[in-house]
Order: C-alpha cells, then structure tokens, then sequence
C-alpha cells in the first residue's frame, strides 16, 4: 500500500521520516512524483490540487494535514471515500497555547507596556484579575473545549457557544441562536474557535460585534470566513472594539497594503495558530492507516453534510 503526500506548506521529507518510524513497510511518495497512480491507497493532504484526487483509482482514504478540511470540500471532484481531519494532542496543544497567548495579551496590557518601553517609561499599569475577565469561545469542538480548559486553569471567567447543545465540565455552555447573542454580550474577549460551514461563514459581524461589550476584543483562529472584515475595521474604529488578534484571513497570505497589517488595534499572526508538526500528529496518521487495513472503523471522519 502507497501513501501520496500533497502539501505545499509541510515539510515532505520529516513526513516521511515520521511515518517511516511507524509504518516502516508503507511506501510514501511526494507530489507530483506519483508514478502509478493505481498504486495509491492513502493521500495526506493540505489543499492538493483540484481534481488530484480523483485521478487516484484506488484512493481508500483522504487524510487531512489540518484541523479544518474545507478547502478538499470545496473540489466537486473530491472521492467519495472517508475524509479524515488532523486530530492529535500536538496540534491542540499548539491552538490552546496560541488562544491562551492572546488573551493574556490584551488581559496583561502588553501592548501598552511595549509602548511605554519604547518611550522609556516606567509606569506599572493595573489589569484586571483573570477570575473578572469574560472569555467566550465560539465552538467546543476538540479545539474549543481544549482552548477553554486552558483558560479554567488560569481562573478566567470561561463560557462557549455551540449550534447544538454540548455540555463542558466546568464552563457555561449556551447554544442556539438566543445562547449565541447572551454569550456575545458577556465576553470581553471572543474566540472564534468553529468549523467554516455555510452556517458559520460570516458569523464575525456588524451584528455580533453590536452585542459585544464596549472595548471587547475579537480573537479569530478558525477560519477567514468567519469574519466579515468590514464590519471589524468599522467597530474597531468606532471605539467600540479595543482589538483584534487574528490569525486567518480571508485572502492568505494576507495581501500587501491590506488594512490590518498596520492597523494599531489589530494583531496579526499568519496562519500558526495551531501548527500540524510532523513529530506530533504523525501518530494520528499511522493510527487511521493501521486502522483502515485492520478493517476497523476510522475515527475523525469528516461528516460531509455538516462540513466537519
């Protein structure tokens, strides 16, 4: 069995390696070096070209190098075979690290303090106890409950919304569309955390930043069209909105002259977040592949009707 590895942003070689380690009769071959493509059974994939994978004959399974797989859902070519999302304790722990950052950032008044050792000033500014700050997490996916966890641990004031009810020991859950605007009104800082779905595109707007409390911050690490850019450079300069950290945008990479590269309430990361290490998901990868030629079902697959 053959393993094709398509991935413009990961490092092919330390893939290879990886899974050499766990499955060393697996033979894997790197985009566009396909040879046969008959000979392929497995694709582990980021954003493969549209119509690649459904020149694979003998393609069992799809898995994706992210934690997200719109971007394969979005090829009308895509085989009917599992699809499989990155799920690993390694990636996880890098989304949470990324969400606990932010939000001390603006909790601790980083910014100001930076601001101040530029100037050469010495002035200790007070911010507020963790326990007093309201986080509020859209999703409680893997990432989200993860996200959320972290947080608990740090004695911030944590609830989080889903579209359908999901209980978090621990953390307030609300769902729906009334639990969507009273999560909204009691955040002082909003993580948006959720799968893109054509539920979800465009849930970061006019109207959700309205309920936000005044000076709450907008923290995006799902996907680019959550957000309706617009509608934050609007709240943001309103005053409405102290800032935004974000990681995803709409267009990557983040175009030249775009407004938030500059824009003094906005942080921008490009797109590392949560970073799929070869090191720490290739276990998820071997498990899946040991799992479908053991005949045994496949965990993580991606429910084509939902999105996720």
């Amino acid at each position: 069995m053959t393993l094709l590895f398509c991935s413009a942003h990961d490092d092919a070689g330390a893939w290879k390696a990886e899974l050499k380690t766990r499955l060393p009769d697996l033979e894997v071959r790197v985009w566009p070096d396909v040879g046969d493509p008959a000979d392929i059974t497995y694709a582990l994939v980021w954003k493969p070209p549209a119509g690649m994978l459904a020149g694979l004959p003998n393609l069992k399974v799809v898995l994706s190098l992210g934690a997200g797989v719109e971007p394969l859902l979005l090829d009308p070519t895509l085989p009917d075979v599992p699809l499989v999302r990155m799920v690993s304790p390694g990636l996880t722990d890098d989304m949470a690290g990324w969400v606990v950052m932010q939000v001390l950032r603006w909790q601790r008044k980083l910014d100001a303090f930076t601001e101040q050792q530029r100037a050469g000033v010495w002035k200790q500014l007070v911010h507020r106890p963790a326990a007093e700050v309201r986080v509020g997490i859209l999703g409680l996916g893997v990432l989200g409950e993860a996200a959320g966890r972290a947080l608990k641990q740090l004695a911030f004031d944590v609830a989080g919304w889903s579209r359908t009810p999901k209980p978090l020991d621990g953390v307030e859950t609300v769902h729906g569309e009334d639990g969507l605007v009273a999560l909204a009104a009691r955040s002082d800082l909003l993580v948006c955390l959720l799968p893109l779905t054509d539920a979800t595109r465009g849930i970061l707007d006019r109207k959700l930043f309205a309920t936000l409390p005044p000076g709450a911050v907008v923290i995006n690490a799902a996907r680019g069209g959550h957000l309706v850019e617009a509608d934050l450079l609007a709240a943001l300069d309103s005053g409405h909105l102290a800032g935004a950290s974000l990681d995803v945008f709409t267009e990557e990479p983040l175009p030249p002259g775009h407004p938030f590269w500059n824009h003094p309430k906005i942080h921008v990361t490009p797109h590392v977040a949560g970073i799929t290490h070869p090191s720490q998901t290739a276990d998820h990868v071997a498990e899946s592949i040991r799992r479908h030629r053991a005949g045994r079902p496949l965990t993580n697959v991606v429910d084509r009707t939902r999105g996720y």
